[in-house]
């Protein structure tokens, strides 16, 4: 199957992600602390035996809650995605890329939002954040977060730091743009192969309680894999939920990272 010129650009930025990468950013060995959302449950639970805070639809305290989160949209694969979403009831976490895709699909992060779907940020160009500026890094979280609230009402207050790159120069910078750091626990590195049934077999095979799973809607495979995904975690009794229903009566707390 041949890619197009983006297609080459948005891989060669993604397969930058190596095994080697991400046991670093999923190990613990980024020298951040993490919040899990169990943890985030709890924490709220404490604070305030009495809170009314709204869990929505979901009690992830007593359901087997995951969240399902695409990076690097939105794409012209993700109508068909929305269509899945909307089809299975199923909630997702939406981290948009800023260059190229917020700016030339503005319609697609308008859906997203009308859909009950939680849209974030993932930067706005891709750079990554530990390799650059502090100024070059609170710019590339301001840009998508101005474009995000133009379209839908109100500026995200979650993002994804590409590569799941992190340290505590850009966790101060999230803290005063009022954004959470939220990385993964599940990914089916759809950045490698366009086999959607390896693509869903890796998900499954991986996927916990709790868990957050990291997928791409940039790239073909991806989105086909997505409905045997849910069907199958659905028999296995998961429910769906977006990364804030995930932490709920818990709040993402800016500057915070969390993580399964």
């Amino acid at each position: 199957m041949k890619r197009s010129a983006q297609g080459f650009r948005h891989a060669s930025v993604m397969t930058v992600m190596t095994s080697a990468v991400m046991t670093v950013a999923l190990t613990g060995c980024t020298k951040v602390d993490t919040t899990s959302p169990s943890s985030a449950r709890k924490d709220a639970a404490a604070a305030s035996l009495k809170s009314q805070a709204r869990l929505g639809t979901v009690d992830c305290r007593k359901a087997k809650c995951v969240a399902l989160t695409f990076d690097a949209g939105p794409s012209e694969n993700s109508p068909r995605l929305l269509d899945i979403l909307k089809e299975e009831k199923v909630p997702a976490t939406f981290f948009l890329l800023g260059k190229n895709h917020i700016a030339k699909h503005p319609e697609l992060v308008k859906r997203m939002a009308a859909e009950g779907h939680e849209v974030a940020s993932h930067t706005w160009s891709h750079k990554i954040l530990t390799d650059i500026t502090p100024d070059e890094a609170r710019e590339e979280l301001r840009k998508p977060n101005e474009a995000i609230e133009k379209l839908i009402g109100h500026k995200p207050t979650l993002m994804r730091p590409p590569q799941g790159r992190t340290n505590p120069d850009v966790n101060e910078i999230s803290r005063k743009e009022g954004l959470s750091e939220v990385l993964w626990s599940v990914t089916a590195k759809d950045y490698t192969t366009n086999d959607s049934a390896l693509i869903q077999k890796r998900v499954i095979d991986q996927t916990q309680r709790d868990g957050i799973i990291l997928l791409h809607d940039i790239y073909k495979g991806t989105v086909p894999a997505v409905p045997g995904i849910i069907d199958e975690l659905k028999k296995r009794g998961y429910v769906f939920v977006t990364v804030p229903q995930l932490l709920a009566p818990g709040k993402a707390e800016p500057g915070k990272i969390y993580r399964p």
